[in-house]
């Protein structure tokens, strides 16, 4: 692990603070755990947005999908 220096605002700092205690937990294990948190929703949005581009150039076409409805199984209706 590297020790690392922030500046953040006291109100932050306290607010943490404030909720590691809760959590019996330290700074750093919050602010690791918030930082994982906060790369893993990056991730996804880079991967929504590849998915939306994808779909713009090859839009889903009215009969791409068809082929599956006499496999449907809607139950007793």
């Amino acid at each position: 692990m590297k020790t690392i220096q922030m500046t953040l605002d006291d109100e932050l700092v306290d607010d943490v603070d404030k909720l590691v205690k809760q959590l019996h937990t330290s700074r750093s294990a919050f602010a690791r755990d918030a930082l994982r948190d906060a790369l893993d929703k990056y991730k996804t949005r880079q991967l929504e947005e590849k998915h939306r581009q994808g779909y713009r150039q090859q839009p889903v076409t009215a009969a791409e999908f068809s082929v599956w409805e006499d496999e449907q199984e809607w139950g007793d209706a």
